[in-house]
């Protein structure tokens, strides 16, 4: 069968036929030199490896003005693909301990069925965002810092979003440079412009007392500045 030669010519070599073979061994001796690594994805599945009794994790302490004992979260990953390209650290399995036996049941509940979706694999990320937006129809709480948690559950939403940020899986939504300095002018010019700088309650974290609830971040700092309502914390402003 001919080939047809649309191009022109430019130049030409001649493979002799050892040339040929050479090549082709090794190709062959390259592919088979190199491994053939079999990628594990998080799946029911995948089970605790073995020889290995303990799991690395963090544990988070929750303590709400709502309750006199606080809540203890555990949070252990598991490493896929360990030592190659492809490794990576997932949530396996969750624990909430409190001495608090009334918040018990639900407590069991969440924590099996958020393990059950650890273990699943694919996108987790959506636990931390549904978690914090349940709100306790009887009020929420302000935190150390000034930000404002809607219920209980919307506070174990945002310990999952910080270690879900801790392990890579989530990135952390962070000002730029010049957002920052604009940021930090801005809370310069309204400590100045209160004589004495006090703490709310709450714990505001340094923010003028006079700061009102950011509707994005939920942390009272949000001030008047040039006829503007401005977040001193993330920098929402009304004004764009």
């Amino acid at each position: 069968m001919g080939i047809k030669i649309a191009n022109k010519i430019v130049g030409y070599e001649v493979v002799k036929p050892e040339e040929e073979i050479t090549v082709r061994e090794e190709a062959k001796a390259e592919s088979q030199e190199r491994p053939s690594a079999t990628i594990i994805r998080m799946t029911e599945r995948v089970a605790r490896p073995e020889g290995m009794e303990a799991l690395e994790g963090s544990t988070y302490k929750i303590k709400t003005p709502l309750d006199d004992h606080a809540m203890y979260v555990t949070i252990n990953d598991i490493i896929l693909n360990q030592g190659t390209e492809h490794e990576q650290r997932r949530p396996f399995e969750i624990f909430i301990n409190s001495k608090n036996m009334d918040h018990f049941q639900w407590i069991v509940a969440l924590t099996r069925l958020m393990s059950a979706v650890f273990r699943k694999g694919g996108d987790v990320t959506f636990l931390a965002e549904e978690l914090q937006a349940v709100f306790d129809p009887r009020g929420g709480y302000f935190k150390p810092g000034g930000k404002f948690m809607p219920s209980i559950i919307a506070d174990i939403g945002a310990v999952i979003e910080h270690h879900l940020q801790k392990i890579g899986l989530m990135e952390k939504e962070e000002l730029s440079e010049q957002q920052q300095l604009i940021l930090d002018q801005k809370r310069a010019q309204a400590e100045s412009a209160v004589e004495k700088k006090t703490v709310s309650p709450e714990g505001d974290a340094g923010y003028p007392a006079s700061a009102t609830l950011c509707n994005k971040c939920h942390t009272k700092a949000v001030v008047i500045m040039d006829n503007c309502a401005t977040c001193l914390s993330c920098g929402y402003s009304k004004c764009g």
